[in-house]
C-alpha cells in the first residue's frame, strides 16, 4: 500500500488525478467524498516496461465519452478511456515497421477537445512533435463500438526547427496556435490551421559582462485560454521570461529562480499567476505582471519536480517528480494538504476535472443498498438451512444392524422364556412344600 501524509487542518477536496511514470503505468488517485478527505490509489493500468516510459499525455475530460492520450518511449500513441484505462487505439508515430530513429523520441502530445458533429463516430485529433523536430497533426475516427480505427485523412506534417532538439510543444486555449521551443530552438508560434510560422522570438542580448546564455526552453504556458499572444517560459538557465507577441520579440520581463534549471510551469485561471517547479524541487508562484515572488510553497521534495497542474475547479494544485510522490497543496495558504507515495518515478500529471464526490457517494450508497439486500437473502438462506437441520431425517438402515437388532431380539425372546420357566418351577415347589407341612 502506498504511504500517504495528510495535514488534518486542510482537507483535500474531492480531486481525481492520473499520474504516469517512468516504467509505462498509469495510476489513478482519488480524494473522495467532501471536505478533508485523504487522497488513495485506486486503479494501476498497464504492465511495468521500461521501454514503454511516458514522455508526454493530454486528457479531453468532458463529461460524455472522455479520452486520455498518452505517449511512450517506444513511440507508440495510445488513446484510453480515463475512467477504466480500456484501449480504443493506438499507433506508432514512426510508421508501420515501428522502428525509431536514433535520439528521437516524442517531446510533445496535444489531444484537440474540438469533435464533429456526428453521431456515429468520434474523431480524435492529436498533434504529436519530435525531438528532432517534425511536428504532426493527425485524425483519427473511431465509432463507439470496439473496432479498428481508421484514419480520416494523410497527417499533416512539418519541421518547426532546422536544427538542435525540439522539447516543448504547447497549443492554447482555441487550439488554432501552437508554440515550440527546446534547446537551440528559440520559442516560436504557428497557424495549425495553415501549418505556417507566424512568430518567432529574438536571443536576448548579451548581459553586462558580455556573456551570452545559450538558447534552451524546458517548458511553457499560454497565460489565458483566450488570448495566444500572452506566453511564459523556463530556461535551463533557471530563467522565467514572459513574451508579449503583440509587443515585441524579446521577452518583456524575465527573472532568476534559485540556481537550477526550470523544469514545470502553469498558469492560473486569474490571467497573471504561475506556478513554478525546478530541478532542486522548490515550488513557489509569482506575480508575473511585475515579477514579484508570492511565496514559496511548504513541505519539501526531495526530488527534481517534473510536473505542475493547476485544479480548473479547485483552489489547489498538485505537483509530481522523481522522489515518486504525488503531492497536493493549497493555494491560498501554499501549505501541503496531502502527499501519496507512488513507488515510480513519476513523469507526468493530469487532473479529471469531470470527477466530483457527489457522483460517487451516489455510487456508495447504491452499492451499501445492495450489499445489505446480499446480506439480508444471505441470513435468511442461513435461517432455512438451519431449520432443515433441525428437522429429523430418516436414514435407510444397513444390513447389518437390522441383523444385529434381529439377534438382539432373538435373546431377549429367549431369556423372557427361562425367567417364565424359572417362575413356574418356584411356583411349584412352594406348592409342594405347603403340601408336605400340611
Amino acid at each position: 500500500m502506498p504511504r500517504v501524509i495528510s495535514n488534518e487542518t486542510y482537507g483535500c477536496p474531492p480531486i481525481r488525478a492520473l499520474t504516469f511514470d517512468s516504467l509505462g503505468l498509469i495510476k489513478v488517485t482519488e480524494a473522495r467524498g467532501e471536505e478533508r478527505g485523504t487522497p488513495t490509489v485506486v486503479n494501476t493500468w498497464g504492465e511495468m516496461n521500461a521501454s514503454r516510459c511516458v514522455l508526454a499525455a493530454s486528457m479531453d475530460d468532458r463529461l460524455s465519452n472522455p479520452l486520455l492520450a498518452v505517449a511512450r518511449k517506444d513511440g507508440n500513441v495510445e488513446v484510453l478511456n480515463p475512467c477504466n484505462g480500456d484501449l480504443h487505439f493506438a499507433y506508432s508515430v514512426f510508421g508501420d515497421d515501428g522502428s525509431s530513429p536514433q535520439d528521437d523520441e516524442i517531446s510533445g502530445l496535444h489531444l484537440f477537445r474540438k469533435q464533429k458533429d456526428d453521431h456515429t463516430e468520434r474523431s480524435c485529433t492529436l498533434l504529436t512533435c519530435m525531438k528532432k523536430g517534425d511536428v504532426s497533426l493527425r485524425t483519427v475516427q473511431f465509432p463507439d463500438a470496439r473496432s479498428d480505427s481508421t484514419d480520416e485523412a494523410a497527417p499533416k506534417t512539418w519541421k518547426a526547427c532546422g536544427s538542435g532538439e525540439l522539447l516543448v510543444g504547447k497549443v492554447d486555449g482555441t487550439e488554432n496556435f501552437g508554440l515550440f521551443g527546446g534547446k537551440r530552438v528559440e520559442v516560436n508560434i504557428w497557424d495549425l490551421e495553415q501549418c505556417t510560422k507566424i512568430w518567432s522570438a529574438k536571443s536576448p542580448p548579451k548581459d553586462n559582462l558580455g556573456i551570452f546564455t545559450p538558447t534552451w526552453f524546458t517548458c511553457a504556458a499560454f497565460m489565458s485560454n483566450d488570448d495566444h499572444r500572452k506566453f511564459v517560459t523556463g530556461t535551463k538557465s533557471h530563467q522565467v521570461r514572459l513574451y508579449d507577441v503583440s509587443a515585441q520579440r524579446r521577452p518583456v520581463l524575465s527573472f532568476d529562480f534559485h540556481e537550477t534549471a526550470i523544469t514545470a510551469i502553469t498558469e492560473d485561471p486569474d490571467g497573471h499567476t504561475i506556478y513554478v517547479g525546478n530541478a532542486s524541487a522548490d515550488l513557489a508562484s509569482f506575480d508575473i505582471r511585475t515579477g514579484k515572488l508570492l511565496g514559496n510553497f511548504l513541505g519539501k521534495c526531495s526530488g527534481s519536480i517534473r510536473s505542475v497542474v493547476r485544479h480548473p475547479h479547485h483552489q489547489v494544485i498538485a505537483s509530481c517528480g522523481l522522489d515518486r510522490y504525488l503531492r497536493v497543496y493549497d493555494v491560498k495558504t501554499r501549505q501541503l494538504i496531502s502527499a501519496v507515495f507512488l513507488k515510480q518515478h513519476l513523469t507526468g500529471l493530469v487532473f479529471d476535472s469531470g470527477f466530483s464526490g457527489e457522483e460517487i457517494a451516489v455510487a456508495n450508497t447504491v452499492v451499501e443498498a445492495e450489499t445489505e439486500e446480499n446480506m439480508t437473502i444471505m441470513e435468511q438462506e442461513g435461517d432455512e438451512d438451519e431449520t432443515e437441520e433441525e428437522a429429523p431425517v430418516k436414514k435407510k438402515k444397513s444390513k447389518k444392524e437390522k441383523r444385529s437388532r434381529e439377534k438382539i431380539s432373538e435373546g431377549e425372546e429367549i431369556d423372557e422364556v427361562r425367567s417364565k420357566k424359572t417362575r413356574d418351577h418356584k411356583k411349584k415347589t412352594k406348592k409342594v412344600k405347603h403340601t408336605q407341612q400340611d
